[in-house]
């Protein structure tokens, strides 16, 4: 189904919304108002009438929402209604958490390869941390195991100075979404989807905003 071109706000909001619902239909409530849903959410309730409106129609006057409906229909425009297979690329502290981080399943998100420069350094540890067995292969072979298993997201854990590296060689195995998480700006040719997250810029503005409420 195609949508309109929205911001990426919306999109985190909707996200929000997402991870919200899923909690209470877990408590097996079934009906929710547009304005609880938005305090919960913590925004207000035309701007979550406006969100959803984007993609359609959804709820019922003085009724609400169906939880379990509105999840269904949020899921389809986020594309959580299918499996994203994904890969792991580079085997320290921050990869194998990702490898152990079980709740991606439960959001259709499936790592199906994780790779490493040197694989039988990290194999045996993160085969005895997690409890399973964890096929770490090297990088070498991120190309040819990108087509096989049909990998569509590419997560880069490298060391700063191996991540524009990585992001390369997923470019050629046409692995079109990429998360970075190394504290370095890496760079892909149009057509791919480039996300960074890095930490300390999250804690730097926290620092920034704890620093001006403390000197007030």
């Amino acid at each position: 189904m195609k949508h309109p071109k929205i911001s990426e706000s919306t999109i985190r909001r909707l996200s929000r919304y997402y991870r919200y619902l899923e909690q209470i239909e877990e408590k097996e409530v079934r009906v929710i108002s547009s304005s609880q849903l938005a305090a919960k959410c913590l925004v207000n309730s035309n701007q979550l009438r406006k969100d959803l409106n984007f993609f359609g129609e959804f709820g019922t006057r003085g009724l609400g929402y169906h939880v379990k409906d509105l999840l269904t229909d949020i899921r389809r425009v986020l594309g959580l209604d299918r499996e994203w297979r994904m890969a792991v690329i580079g085997i320290g502290d921050l990869g194998f958490s990702l490898l152990a981080y079980n709740d991606f399943l439960k959001q259709n998100y499936k790592i199906v390869a994780a790779f490493d420069v040197d694989p039988l350094r990290v194999i045996g540890r993160v085969s005895e941390k997690l409890g399973k067995p964890v096929e770490v292969l090297h990088n070498n072979r991120i190309q040819e195991v990108a087509r096989e298993r049909k990998i569509e997201i590419g997560l880069i854990t490298t060391p700063p100075s191996e991540a524009q590296n990585a992001a390369d060689i997923l470019v050629e195995a046409k692995v079109k979404g990429i998360l970075n998480f190394t504290p370095t700006q890496i760079t892909v040719p149009e057509g791919y989807v480039l996300r960074n997250i890095f930490f300390t810029t999250v804690l730097d503005n926290l620092a920034y905003l704890l620093s001006n409420s403390l000197n007030k």
